[in-house]
Order: C-alpha cells, then sequence, then structure tokens
C-alpha cells in the first residue's frame, strides 16, 4: 500500500514541486519516497512514489521499480504473487526480491496488458515504456485502489490523492459545487452515478481499465474486465461448498503480509465470518478492534462478544462518547480526505482504524461488498419476493419476511411486499427524502435517480448496481482514506473476481431463506461461525447516531456548526439551526445533518 502520482507535460515540475507532492503523500508511504525523471521531445515525465512497506521490507523492493527498459511505480497488493512468479519462473524470468512489486514488474513485461487476467488483487500502477515513451495508467478490477487523473493542454498529472497533483502543478483545484449538492440532497449513494468528483478538473481512471498515453499525450482506453454474470444451474449444497471454497481462498491470499494485521469485527455475519474463517480454517492467532455505541439501534455489543468468546481472540472494544471533540476531529479527517467524509459510518471507521495504528498493526481485514454478493439490504427481500411469485416456496418467503423483517424495518418505503410487483421501477427509497432536503438549499437542485442496466433480474441488477457504482465504490473510497491517514492498509476478501463471479452464477432462489438474506453466506460458514450471529436476521455493520458523538445543546458546537462559512451560500442557516434543536430525529434527517456538517468542514478546509 503506498501512493503514486506522476506529471507529463512541456514545463519540468521544480525540486520543491516533486518535494511537495512526497510529502503530501507521506501518510500513504512513511517508509521510503523516491522519484524518475524522464524526458522526451521537449517533454519531462516524473515518477513519484511513497511506500507503505508490507510485503518484502527490504529496501530492494522500493519504487519506482526499474531497468532500462521500463519503469514501474505501483500501490497495491498481488495477492495470489506467489502463484504468478511461479508461473513467470518457469517462463525463465528470475526474481531478486520475495514481495510483489517485481513480479507486477515482470508480469507487465511478459504479458504486457493481458497481465491482468494472471493478476488477483487490488492496485493502481504506472508502467512506462521508456523507448515507446508510452505510460499505462491501470486500476484494479473494483477500484479498490484510487487514482486520479488531471489533464490541460499543456500537461497531465495523475496521482491517488487530490493533494498531490495540487502539489505538483502548485495551483489549488476548483469545488465542483453540483457534486456537493448532490451529495447534500441525494446522498452517498449518488456520487458514483457519473464521472464527476469534488472538483471541476479532476476525473478518476476508471476501475478495470487501462489507458495509454502516447508522446503526445493522447489517451487509448481498454476495458480489460467485465465479469461473467451468467446464472448457471447449480443445487443448494453445490452453490454452498462453492462458495465457501472461494472465500476460504480468498481469505487464505489476504493474510500474506510480512507485518501485524488485524480484523475490523462488528456485529454482523460479513466481518465474523472473516474473522472466523482466520482463526478456525486459518489457524490464526487474530487481533480484532469493534466501535461500541451505547445507542441500543446501534449497539452490537452482544454479537461481537459472541464472536469474541467464541475464537478466543484478543478484541479492543471503542466506546463512542462526546467526550471527545469529535468535529475537530471530523474536520482533520475531511482535511487528509480532500472531500467530505461519506456518512458516520466511515467516520467511526476512523476512529477504529485510529486505534489500530497506535497498536502497530500495518493491516485490516474488513468485510466490504458481501450484500453486494449474496444479498444484504431490505430492499433486497423486496426484489427477491417479486422474483419469487411463481415459485412453489413463495408463500414461506413472503410469512418469513411478514414475520422477522418486517417488524425491523424503519423506512415506510420498504414495508410492502408487493412493491416491486406493484412498480417494477420502484426506486424512490435509494433517494428518499431528497425533495424535503432540496428545500434546505438557498439554490436549486434535483437529479433523476438511474441506474445501470446490468441483469435482467431486478434482485441481481439492484446488487450489481450497489457493487458498482452505489455503495461499494463510496466504502472503498472511505477505506482507502481512512487507512492511510493513519498508515494502514486495507484488505478486503469479499472483493475477489473469482467469488464474485462464481456467486453470481448462483440462481437467485438460493440467496433467502426463512427470512434471512446471505444464505450462502451463512451456510458457508456453518460451523465455523457462531450461529449467534451466523442466524442473525438483522442488518448488522458499523454505524452510529449522530447524537452519540455531538452534543448539539452545547453552545461550542452550536457555534462551531452555524459560524461563518460559505456553506450558508448553498444552505439555509436557519433551517440547519432548526433541525439542531431536534433532541430525536428521523434516520434520513440524521444521516442528512451529517452530511450538512461534512460538507461544511469540507468548505472550510478549502478556503
Amino acid at each position: 500500500m503506498c501512493g503514486i502520482a506522476g506529471y507529463i507535460g512541456v514545463t519540468p515540475r521544480t525540486h520543491l514541486e516533486i518535494d511537495s507532492a512526497l510529502l503530501s503523500m507521506r501518510n500513504r508511504g512513511p517508509n521510503h519516497a523516491g522519484y524518475q525523471n524522464y524526458t522526451f521531445d521537449n517533454h519531462s515525465l516524473d515518477l513519484l512514489h511513497t511506500r507503505l512497506s508490507i510485503l518484502d521490507l527490504d529496501e530492494r523492493s522500493n519504487q519506482p521499480f526499474k531497468d532500462d527498459q521500463h519503469c514501474l511505480i505501483y500501490n497495491g497488493e498481488i495477492y495470489n504473487y506467489i502463484e504468478v512468479r511461479d508461473k513467470l519462473r518457469h517462463l525463465g524470468w528470475t526474481f531478486h526480491t520475495s514481495g510483489d512489486t517485481e513480479v507486477l514488474f515482470k508480469a507487465l513485461k511478459q504479458w504486457g496488458t493481458e497481465a491482468m487476467q494472471y493478476l488477483n488483487g487490488m492496485w493502481a500502477f504506472a508502467f512506462y515504456h521508456i523507448k515507446e515513451h508510452k505510460l499505462w495508467l491501470c486500476r484494479d478490477r473494483f477500484g479498490e485502489k484510487p487514482l486520479y487523473l488531471r489533464r490541460s493542454e499543456k500537461d497531465l498529472t495523475f496521482a491517488s490523492e487530490i493533494k498531490a497533483i495540487e502539489a505538483l502543478r502548485s495551483e489549488k483545484e476548483v469545488i465542483n459545487q453540483n457534486q456537493l449538492l448532490r451529495y447534500m440532497v441525494l446522498g452517498y449513494k449518488s456520487l458514483y452515478k457519473n464521472n464527476d468528483t469534488y472538483f471541476k478538473n479532476i476525473t478518476e481512471i476508471p476501475k478495470a481499465h487501462l489507458i495509454e498515453i502516447d508522446a503526445e499525450r493522447n489517451l487509448t482506453t481498454l476495458c480489460y474486465w467485465k465479469p461473467n454474470l451468467n446464472v448457471i444451474d447449480m443445487n443448494y449444497e453445490d452453490s454452498v461448498a462453492g462458495f465457501k471454497d472461494k472465500l476460504i481462498k480468498s481469505v487464505k491470499t489476504r493474510m500474506r503480509t510480512d507485518v501485524p494485521l488485524a480484523f475490523c469485527l462488528s456485529g454482523g455475519v460479513d466481518s465474523t465470518s472473516l474473522a472466523s474463517i482466520a482463526a478456525k480454517e486459518l489457524n490464526m492467532t487474530i487481533q480484532t478492534y469493534s466501535i461500541i455505541d451505547g445507542d441500543p439501534r446501534y449497539n452490537e455489543s452482544d454479537n461481537i462478544q459472541a464472536t469474541i468468546d467464541d475464537l478466543n481472540c484478543q478484541n479492543t472494544m471503542i466506546h463512542l462518547n462526546q467526550q471527545e471533540n469529535h468535529l475537530n476531529s471530523l474536520s482533520k479527517l475531511i482535511e487528509y480526505h480532500d472531500s467530505p467524509v461519506a456518512t458516520i459510518t466511515y467516520y467511526i471507521h476512523s476512529l477504529l482504524i485510529r486505534e489500530v495504528a497506535k497498536d502497530g498493526i500495518k493491516v485490516s481485514i474488513s468485510g466490504t461488498a458481501a450484500d453486494e454478493l449474496v444479498t444484504g439490504y431490505y430492499d433486497h427481500f423486496l426484489c427477491f419476493l417479486h422474483e419469487m411469485k411463481s415459485h412453489p416456496d413463495y408463500s414461506k418467503h413472503l410469512d418469513a419476511w411478514r414475520d422477522y423483517i418486517l417488524p425491523i424495518i424503519r423506512n415506510p418505503l420498504l414495508q410492502n411486499p408487493n412493491l416491486y410487483a406493484d412498480n417494477n421501477n420502484f426506486r424512490d427509497h435509494i433517494y428518499f427524502k431528497q425533495d424535503v432536503f432540496a428545500s434546505y438549499l438557498n439554490v436549486p437542485f434535483s437529479e433523476v435517480f438511474t441506474e445501470t442496466n446490468y441483469h435482467p433480474s431486478i434482485l441481481r441488477n439492484r446488487m450489481l448496481n450497489e457493487l458498482f457504482h452505489e455503495a461499494t465504490p463510496v466504502i472503498l473510497h472511505e477505506d482507502d482514506l481512512n487507512c492511510m491517514f493513519h498508515s494502514v492498509e486495507n484488505r478486503s476478501p469479499f472483493l475477489d473476481h473469482e467469488l464474485m463471479e462464481f456467486a453470481y452464477q448462483i440462481p437467485q432462489e438460493h440467496l433467502m431463506k426463512d427470512g434471512r438474506a446471505k444464505m450462502i453466506l451463512r451456510d458457508a460458514v456453518k460451523d465455523i461461525l457462531n450461529d449467534q450471529v451466523r442466524l442473525d436476521r438483522r442488518k448488522r455493520g458499523f454505524n452510529a447516531a449522530i447524537h452519540s458523538l455531538i452534543d448539539f445543546q452545547s453552545k461550542e458546537n452550536k457555534e462551531f456548526i452555524l459560524d461563518q462559512s460559505s456553506i450558508y451560500d448553498l444552505v439555509s442557516r436557519d433551517m440547519i439551526e432548526k433541525a439542531m434543536k431536534e433532541k430525536e430525529l428521523p434516520n434520513s434527517f440524521s444521516k442528512f445533518l451529517f452530511y450538512f456538517i461534512s460538507s461544511k468542514l469540507f468548505l472550510d478546509s478549502r478556503s
């Protein structure tokens, strides 16, 4: 896990700009910083790298990693680097390091743009062909590792973080006000519906893409992976067995590290499954970290304790309270993010990672994307019921939903079991109350919900939109920055392309049973995960109430939130002040209030 940045242009970068960019990425790579310069046809090319040492801690694996033909800067991990290295050795390659950087370097030399087909991992890299003056920029299949791009008539700049682009250009980027309004009104699920970022002239290299930049700075784009989404005829037992096999394999390869690692442990089935596999199937002694909120709506201590007792693992519990100055901590985090923190979940995740880093842990394991592989959200139940209408077990599924799920659904829009039979295109719950939140603005904003058509199944299409546009990209963005703020690498075993493609081969009818989502996962970890967590129907995960963190009756907090700020050019101060006076806010309004505070702190950090 590292930081990368680069510049191609007719005006060479100064040593001050290079040093400033490297310094801006120090959190991403505290163990080494380096850069390489090339010149060609009146152009200057700079490749910058800061290293967080995870595999092969020796300086021989420092970057830029180069020979007389190529130069590589790389952020991420190739989890199957041992297997890829063996393939390359059979082809005659020799190796002088024991990590994954040299493996990636020689895989690209051997297979060119076909190399990604052999790789299982997360990455953002720049690979320069010295003689051809050709540069490749590439991101992993799911976009776990960030790579931002800034183009102008005179130059092209790229980096892992916005602040490195600004440092290389010696220029502050202009905020994209439309993205900020989109976030406040529509929420985090709207942020990756298009190619916008929080800055007008900044885009991201698309996930699963490689971009080739020639000597004239012309761009050619290659999509190197599209998932196989074909459902096959598979019985339930084979579905569970296949999923279990691939999940254990994914966890095993993600345990490869030369530094200490730990698990982020919530009360839900996702993170607890990963920790249980590591402890029981891989016989690892594991460390876990958990967030505890005193609000009973979010308190998961009973399930967390059940897992701790079952695994006999070391656990650190972080209890949320109002004693810490959370507005100040959030402000510092937002300044590092160069963007609002998307939801309160990701703020409390940063508190957890802070404790992980204090204990010298360098790798964290999270349960991201299980919901998008094998179901998990409450609207998935309604999509499932719609698809099971003609199935012999439909009445059983309906009765289980009424008995177990309906009583715990807070969103009134999702309390109708015939929702998708009545209206197949219903998506109002995703941008819930957008008209109300738009009324808080001083400027007009509205946007129609859209989704990409990936799959004929309404359930699978919902999950794929969440995986590629709505939920997972936001989580990955926040996880990366939260972890990099504390120089910790995050790994997500559910984001394994072989596991993902297998999950989408499983017939939809196997995904839910007895009022439980994720039945494939639950049964895959039977006799591995304790049954208290494994059979819990309630949707669990890292979350908290905003009142658990911020006392809105505090004079100091009121003044902090309501003081002079450019945010009040966009949002009504009177309506925010009124919302802060409410002791109990509906969940949707609590989210909006956090969106507002996060946006305000972002704008204040840029002024």
